[in-house]
């Protein structure tokens, strides 16, 4: 072989390298990007862990229940103080009771409420089995509530009771739209076969009034009704859905009902999420969510849900910038516009305006009457 030769089948052979270096490099560049595996040297702090070496002793007595301050206290490496309880006192600690908000229940502010005036005071499992199958007219809600011989207060029926009167009421409004004759008419019906079947003589406001105020409160809720959904774009490689749990996760997102949802939780138990992160679907139930490509994701605010105390724009705009930064992406309108950070300056100025006019209609964001209101 020549000089030549030689000299050919070595730039042909770095040619070949740099071809297959490139389409490597290439390919690696548009995967998806994937979620780092948990680093077992760091604490969930993401500061490195303190190493103990393998053991059951604890310095406590066996069986003895640790509190929260001791759980932490172990958490930081050090070894929490003695605390025996007695089992007897044990048994007789007070149970944390489980808070969860109360809803109250019918309210003129957006009910149209009939009265239902018994002849004889009716059981709470005589009214439950006259409760209609559906708790709906049409698309709005209904309900029937009683007054309590024993507390004097409004419920729903329950066993055991004892019910001196009744209430029958609809929702004037909602999302779908305000009430019609139709669903009035609806109403009517499921509240005057309650009445019949516990002995009560029902007293219905008058249908064309209350449908005018129902299509008064439909207007007031569409004009003041703000849902606030950004899109959060990839710049250059797609990302895996565990990706977006991940860097999502560092934000206090948790996973949501549905695939392909996350939702950052309310300060307080049983209210709506603050925001919303969602991205597709099929992307999310994908067999190798590795290889699932995903371009962007939508984060979402329902203003009228959520209580203006918890400030739900500041934090939107805080985690936008923190995931974009993180992931590498680009903050878009929904329709792939990127925005500029100096454009959410008057949707924040827009939101303390619409906050105060909730507020002046006794409607404040966040309140049960809007979440009621706005659904």
């Amino acid at each position: 072989m020549s000089t030549l030769q030689l000299s050919l089948a070595i730039i042909g052979g770095l040619v070949l390298a740099l071809i297959v270096a490139y389409n490597t490099w290439t390919t690696r560049r548009n995967a998806p990007k994937r979620a780092l595996p948990p680093d077992p040297e760091l604490d969930r702090t993401g500061e490195p862990a303190l190493r103990q070496e393998p053991g059951f002793d604890t310095g406590l007595p066996t069986g003895t229940p640790l509190t929260p301050e001791e759980f932490q206290e172990l958490d930081r490496g050090r070894e929490p103080t003695a605390h025996v309880v007695d089992p007897t006192e044990a048994l007789q600690m007070p149970v944390p009771a489980f808070s969860l908000e109360r809803r109250p229940g019918l309210d003129p502010l957006i009910d149209v409420i009939a009265p239902l005036q018994a002849e004889q005071l009716v059981s709470g499992d005589a009214a439950l089995a006259a409760l209609p199958p559906t708790r709906r007219a049409g698309s709005k809600p209904f309900a029937i509530e009683g007054l309590n011989e024993a507390t004097q207060q409004w419920e729903t029926p329950a066993p055991g009771q004892r019910y001196q009167s009744f209430q029958a009421g609809v929702q004037l409004a909602n999302r779908m739209g305000a009430l019609n004759e139709i669903e009035y008419s609806e109403f009517v019906m499921k509240a005057q076969a309650f009445a019949d079947a516990v002995n009560a003589a029902p007293d219905f406001p008058d249908m064309l009034q209350e449908v005018a105020r129902a299509r008064e409160l439909d207007q007031f809720a569409g004009d003041h009704d703000a849902q606030l959904a950004f899109m959060l774009r990839a710049r250059q490689a797609a990302w895996s859905p565990g990706y977006v749990q991940q860097n999502a996760a560092r934000l206090g997102f948790v996973a949501g009902a549905m695939p392909g949802r996350l939702v950052l939780p309310a300060s307080a138990h049983g209210l709506p999420p603050i925001l919303t992160l969602a991205y597709d679907t099929q992307a999310a139930l994908a067999d190798d969510l590795d290889q699932s490509a995903i371009r962007d994701v939508t984060l979402s605010l329902d203003v009228p849900q959520v209580n203006r105390a918890e400030q739900p724009f500041a934090r939107l705009r805080e985690i936008a910038t923190a995931l974009c930064q993180g992931m590498d992406g680009v903050l878009c309108d929904q329709n792939g516009t990127p925005l500029p950070a100096m454009a959410m300056d008057p949707i924040a100025t827009d939101l303390e305006l619409l906050y105060d006019q909730l507020d002046g209609r006794e409607l404040s964001a966040g309140s049960v009457l809007a979440r009621r209101l706005f659904s």
